[in-house]
């Protein structure tokens, strides 16, 4: 089972490791994920003719709508963003435009891409890291001897109508010579500990990241202002100095010289190709764009988002700062309650976009059982993992665990239906106390069996009232 190389079935026996039940959506996003990789071996004629087949999964919020997509992403490595439909707002309408969801898509996949590149050099930028910081190690040991400098006059700038002085760095002194086989001894004292309470002073990138929102004719955006200073004369790969212990800053260091070893620009084009051919955007709360068109109303701006979602969804180039990006070739899954409009409330142009519907069930109490048992992330797991920070081993009684999704499913039943939302209220209500004074009980062990199940939680579902604010 190699990357991107995963049969429908592998796929699904992938995602019934953290999502329970929900097999239709399992299977559907599993074929979507196959026929990805079976595009890739046509021949390149056919290849750009073959459309990906959307999926639009229908079913109530906590029942795994959005885990699937993700964990499909993440199994895949594919540029992934979730984005909420109602969001969105025409454009002319205060509010983020479509379009921004491909350059989210697009930063996602730069993530990805300069993660992967930078992992293929750690070997070789350790070595450089640890040679400059022997130099530096050296250096604090043995001062090199300092000329005297006058301090540099400030400078005017122009840059357009702004005018502005900066002062420029004094000019750094000539680097002293240090023989190999001094580096190569402190080296050996960096690999065997005997240096980690020493420490040096480091010039680091100021990543400092102000962002500001702007509104132009697309609607609002984020704009990165450091991108923009950086810009500016004076302020490009502005710097500034740092004591700190020389673990730290062997790890600095190995981050800038990995990043001095890799090709930002073949990062920043695969990014793009990977966006094209890989990427998956995830459209929740898409009925909140829905509107029953057979009464009128103030839906004007709901079908104005589906009418510019629309050439999107079918494909079109979109502008980003690391060039364009076709969105032919982009998965999209869009995810719905649609308990107030139906699917077929989207305009019919949207809805031949999606040609996938899959129907999600609701959770029963032996869904919740197998939930909070199951997978490798199960709830029972997570909070026997935090108490064992504390030194408490935490057992869950087999009944227990039956009772707690008895309760998470009249929860459900008397209040709105949250599917597997609701085991966290179930269960931080039941912990509560043991999580505030768990500090007190190290080395001990705490059972949760069926009479503290239901001390803690009759209590709330006996008063219908306090049972609607708590579970």
């Amino acid at each position: 089972m190699t990357l991107g190389n995963f049969t429908p079935r592998e796929t699904v026996g992938e995602l019934d490791r953290y999502i329970i039940g929900q097999h239709k959506a399992k299977r559907a996003v599993a074929i979507a994920l196959r026929n990805r990789w079976r595009r890739q071996q046509v021949t390149s004629e056919l290849r750009d003719e073959i459309a990906p087949r959307n999926i639009i999964m229908i079913g109530p919020t906590g029942v795994g709508k959005t885990e699937i997509a993700r964990r499909l992403a993440k199994l895949a490595r594919a540029p992934f963003v979730k984005v909420e439909a109602s969001k969105f707002t025409e454009v002319g309408y205060v509010g983020r435009d479509v379009e921004s969801m491909i350059r989210d898509l697009v930063e996602n996949a730069i993530q990805i891409c300069e993660k992967e590149a930078l992992e293929s050099v750690q070997t070789r930028a350790q070595d450089a890291a640890e040679e400059r910081l022997a130099k530096m190690v050296l250096a604090v040991r043995r001062p090199p001897t300092q000329t005297q400098q006058p301090d540099p006059a400030p400078q005017t700038h122009q840059f357009g109508p702004l005018s502005f002085q900066v002062t420029p760095q004094q000019a750094q002194q000539p680097q002293p010579f240090y023989s190999d086989s001094e580096v190569n001894d402190i080296r050996l004292q960096l690999r065997s500990g005997q240096l980690d309470d020493a420490e040096v002073e480091l010039d680091v990138t100021d990543t400092n990241n102000p962002f500001m929102t702007i509104f132009g004719a697309q609607g609002t955006e984020e704009v990165n202002l450091q991108d923009m200073m950086s810009q500016m004369p004076g302020f490009k790969g502005r710097t500034k100095r740092r004591r700190m212990k020389v673990p730290d800053a062997l790890e600095v260091l190995q981050q800038q010289e990995a990043k001095k070893l890799i090709d930002h620009d073949k990062v920043q084009r695969d990014a793009v190709q990977r966006t094209e051919q890989a990427g998956i955007v995830f459209l929740d709360e898409i009925d909140k764009v829905g509107s029953d068109r057979s009464h009128g109303g103030p839906d004007v701006s709901r079908e104005g988002v589906q009418r510019d979602l629309l050439p999107i969804v079918e494909g079109s180039t979109v502008s980003t700062k690391y060039g364009t990006v076709n969105t032919d070739h982009i998965l999209f899954i869009a995810a719905g309650a649609f308990h107030v409009s139906k699917v077929s409330d989207l305009i019919p142009e949207l809805q031949g976009r999606f040609p996938i519907r899959v129907e999600l069930d609701s959770l029963e109490k032996e869904d919740f059982i197998k939930i909070l048992t199951e997978p490798k992330n199960a709830l029972t797991k997570q909070y026997q993992a935090l108490m064992a920070t504390e030194g408490i081993d935490v057992v869950f009684d087999p009944e227990a665990i039956d009772a707690l999704a008895g309760y998470a499913a009249e929860a459900n039943r008397r209040a709105e239906n949250i599917g597997a939302r609701r085991l966290y209220t179930i269960m931080e209500a039941l912990l509560e106390e043991l999580s505030y004074d768990a500090s007190e009980r190290a080395d001990s062990k705490y059972l949760v069996d069926v009479d503290r199940v239901k001390a803690a939680l009759d209590p709330i579902l006996a008063d219908e009232d306090l049972a609607r604010y708590i579970l």
